[in-house]
Parts: C-alpha cells; sequence; structure tokens
C-alpha cells in the first residue's frame, strides 16, 4: 500500500470517527428536541383551545367547530371537544355528535382536572399516536375537555428530516475533508514518488541523477541526503573505473614488452646453428599464450569499466542483420573447432541499442557457445522478435550457477573442466545489454546444453529510421 493511500485512509479514518462522535450525539438530541418541541406545541394548543371553548361551549358547536378546524390545521391531527359527561361537542373531523369519550383514558383524566400526554396504540386508526388532553375550566368547574391526537409517523418524518440535514452537512463536511487530505497526502507523498523514480533512473546506471528537494524539511533534508549519498557513490564508481582505465591502459604497455621479449627469444633460440630445445620452446610458446590471455584479461576489463558510459548513441538495427553479421565473423573460428554455426528464425521490428555494445555482447554469447562446445555439434543463432538466442551442444551450465556465471572472474564447474578463459564475457554482455534496457539470461537447452538470450528494447514497425546494423 503506498504512503498516499495510507495517509488519505488514515485522514479519512480520522474525519470519519470526528463527525460520528459529534453527529451522533447531536442527531440524538436534535431528536428529542424535535420531540419536545411537538409535544410543547400540542400542549400549548390544547390549553389554549380549552380557555377559549370554555367561554363558548354554550353557545354549541357552530361556534367551537371554527376553533377546533383551526387548531387542526396548526398541529396537524384531530381535534375534538366533549362537555363535562364526555360527550362529543364539536370535532375537526365526522364524528356524530354526542358520542361517548369519556371511557378514553386521555378524557377521563382531563375531566379529573389534569393534563394529559402519552404516546400509545390507536386501535381504531391502526397506528401510534399522540394524544394530548386538557381540562376546560369556567371559573372553578370543569366543564369539559379538549383531546387532540396526532399521528407520531408525522413526528417522526420530522425527526428524520432534522436528521437527514445533519448527515447531509456531515457528508459534505468529509468530502472536503477527504479533496483537503487527497492534496496534503499528494504533497506529502510526491517528493517520496521523485525519490523513487530517482532511484531506479540511479539503479539503472544513470549516477547524474539527483533528487529535487521539496516537501517538508524532513523531506528536504533527507533528499540532501540521498544526494549526498548518490554523489560519493557516483564519485567511488567513477574512482573504480577510472582505476580500472589507467591499470588496463598501464599493464598494456609491458604486456606488449613481454611478448615481444618472448618472441626474440624464441628466435634467439634457432638463431646459433644449433636445434633449440624442444622444452624451451614449449615454454616460451606457452608464456606467449598466457601473455595473449593476460592481454585480452586487461582488454575485457577496460570494456567492464566502461560498461554504462554513454559512448555511442542507440540506434534502430535489424537483429538479424547483426546476428549475420556475428556469425560471420566467428565462422573460422568455429571451423578451426570442427562446430557447425546455423542461424534462423526473424524479427520484423528493429531494436534499439548502440550497435558496438550489441556486437561485443552477442560475440561474448557466440565465443562461448563454441569454446564448450564438442566437435561436430552445431551452434543454432536464432532470432526472434526482441531477442536472439544462442544455443549449444555443451556440457551445460547447472542449474545452482546460473546466475553465478555472470559474476566476474566466475567460470563455473563446466568452465573449469573446459578450456580456458577469462571469465569476464558473460559479465560483459550482461553488463552491456542492462545498459541498454535489453538483459542476458541463461536456461538449459531442450536436448542438452545451454540457450544464452540476448534480449532488446523493440521498436514499432514503423519505425522513421531505416534499420541499421553498422
Amino acid at each position: 500500500m503506498s504512503l498516499r493511500t495510507r495517509l488519505l485512509l488514515a485522514i479519512g479514518y480520522v474525519l470519519l470517527v470526528a463527525l460520528v462522535a459529534f453527529e451522533v450525539p447531536l442527531a440524538i438530541n436534535t431528536a428529542n428536541r424535535t420531540d419536545s418541541e411537538i409535544r410543547a406545541q400540542a400542549a400549548a394548543q390544547a390549553d389554549l383551545l380549552a380557555v377559549a371553548a370554555a367561554e363558548e361551549l354554550d353557545e354549541g358547536s357552530a361556534a367551537l367547530v371554527p376553533l377546533v378546524d383551526t387548531v387542526a390545521n396548526a398541529v396537524r391531527g384531530r381535534v375534538i371537544i366533549v362537555d363535562r359527561r364526555g360527550r362529543l361537542v364539536a370535532d375537526s373531523e365526522s364524528e356524530p355528535r354526542g358520542t361517548d369519550f369519556s371511557t378514553r383514558p386521555e378524557i377521563e383524566q382531563a375531566l379529573a382536572g389534569d393534563r394529559f400526554q402519552e404516546r400509545r396504540e390507536s386501535t381504531d386508526l391502526g397506528m401510534e399516536i399522540l394524544a394530548t388532553a386538557a381540562p376546560m375550566i369556567l371559573g372553578d368547574e370543569i366543564v369539559g375537555a379538549v383531546r387532540i391526537t396526532q399521528s407520531t409517523e408525522a413526528q417522526s418524518r420530522a425527526v428524520l428530516d432534522s436528521v437527514s440535514g445533519l448527515v447531509l452537512i456531515g457528508l459534505i463536511v468529509l468530502g472536503i475533508g477527504l479533496i483537503a487530505a487527497v492534496v496534503v497526502a499528494g504533497q506529502l507523498s510526491e517528493p517520496m514518488r521523485e525519490m523513487t523514480r530517482s532511484t531506479r533512473r540511479i539503479a539503472a546506471g544513470d549516477l547524474d541523477e539527483r533528487v529535487e528537494p521539496s516537501g517538508s524539511s524532513e523531506q528536504v533534508a533527507l533528499a540532501h541526503s540521498f544526494n549526498e549519498m548518490t554523489e560519493r557513490l557516483a564519485e567511488a564508481l567513477r574512482s573504480q573505473r577510472e582505476f580500472v582505465a589507467d591499470a588496463s591502459h598501464q599493464l598494456r604497455t609491458p604486456i606488449t614488452g613481454l611478448r615481444l621479449r618472448l618472441e626474440e627469444a624464441r628466435a634467439m633460440l634457432g638463431a646459433g646453428g644449433a636445434e633449440p630445445s624442444a622444452d624451451a620452446t614449449d615454454e616460451i610458446d606457452a608464456a606467449t599464450r598466457e601473455i595473449d590471455r593476460l592481454s585480452q584479461v586487461v582488454t575485457e576489463m577496460l570494456t567492464l569499466s566502461r560498461i554504462g558510459e554513454r559512448r555511442s548513441r542507440p540506434i534502430p538495427i535489424d537483429l538479424g542483420r547483426l546476428a549475420a553479421d556475428a556469425l560471420g565473423r566467428w565462422r573460422g573460428e568455429a571451423a578451426q573447432r570442427r562446430i557447425a554455426l546455423r542461424m534462423s528464425g526473424e524479427a520484423s521490428d528493429p531494436a534499439l541499442c548502440p550497435i558496438e555494445d550489441a556486437e561485443r555482447a552477442l560475440d561474448a554469447l557466440i565465443e562461448n557457445a563454441i569454446r564448450y562446445s564438442p566437435e561436430r555439434t552445431t551452434v543454432e543463432v536464432r532470432v526472434a522478435e526482441g531477442e536472439i538466442v544462442v544455443a549449444d551442444q555443451g556440457p551445460g551450465v547447472p542449474a545452482d550457477e546460473v546466475e553465478a556465471v555472470f559474476e566476474r572472474f566466475h567460470r563455473g564447474s563446466s568452465g573449469r573442466a573446459g578450456p580456458r578463459g577469462t571469465g569476464l564475457g558473460l559479465a560483459i554482455a550482461r553488463g552491456l545489454a542492462r545498459s541498454w534496457g535489453g538483459d542476458v539470461n541463461l536456461e538449459p537447452g531442450r536436448s542438452g546444453g545451454t540457450r544464452a538470450t540476448l534480449s532488446f528494447t523493440r521498436l514499432p514497425a514503423a519505425a522513421p529510421e531505416e534499420a541499421l546494423s553498422g
């Protein structure tokens, strides 16, 4: 999970907890307040109607009906007035006059001089209602009662509307908070993403890459430390490469001089007229071969020290022509070892890489295949889309040494048992391939031997430039 996602989840969680902690008590309080307001309104309307109706009771229903209709509209419920015996005098609905309500608990309590208000189930209506009743008092005498009944559904809707408003406000606040969180998380995580991108470019060999310090003071300090570390690493690698390059250049002169002296010594053995000693001649020839191998090691060390340097521009190359040219360079060597070279496959899309590096990497793989193949076998070079595969019929590489053989000077068990080499060919091939975004991998062949795959960065078939092979 990315840092940005973690920050968004953390901020969102805090916002949600804060909103719940704030809105739940507020919603409960709002519901209670709304319920209390509805109850208080019903009680106040009942009291006002009781006072007004007590004075108009003697006038009959003609004077009372307008009063009950007005109150019914105000409270959105049913309003009735009964006399002292509990007989209906006026009703906001259509109940006949004279209907007996004296047995109703709210009417009974109001006629006893007490106010009444409670929720209860109405068997007639089949719903829960809020019943409010008040006595009608004229002088010191109770002359009747007023009852207001309201459906609690309307009350519930009022409570729901209030709570819904709070929830909507909470969602708006949460949305604004999350938008702000996205901005903050982006500002905090962007320097880390930039550092990750820089790290990958440095790992790919671009040691001139640096991180632009930005973000918080801690992130700026980290960026400065990262740049300082990269600078020291680049300096160390430059010093190492310069040392290897300088050492290689310096060794070439004495190696060349030593070889010349050995050739001169061999010539002097036969210059005196006497037959030179076979042992002396063999020793001089062996020393000459060792000098040649040492010269090859120095050359390949110089090549390794320059891997990663942008010596030439990557260009589109035809992999088929690249493979054909490489086979042409090695046919003579293969013929001396009685090994057949065969090319197969084709690639329609060109690849992008420096031509000199591609030739050097492919030469290293073909040289290895020829060196370790038995006589009268075939080395096949197969061209495919984005890769060239070199397959031999040699002893192969054990599974536990497939990666180890790419280490410098590591020749593996097959290499130690076979002809002598420098132990640098595969390291050079992989180093060069990775410098252009490709790679070199080894795997066992289907019928024995080893398959070495050199991969490339492919270009679209309709490349603007004509593919080149040198």
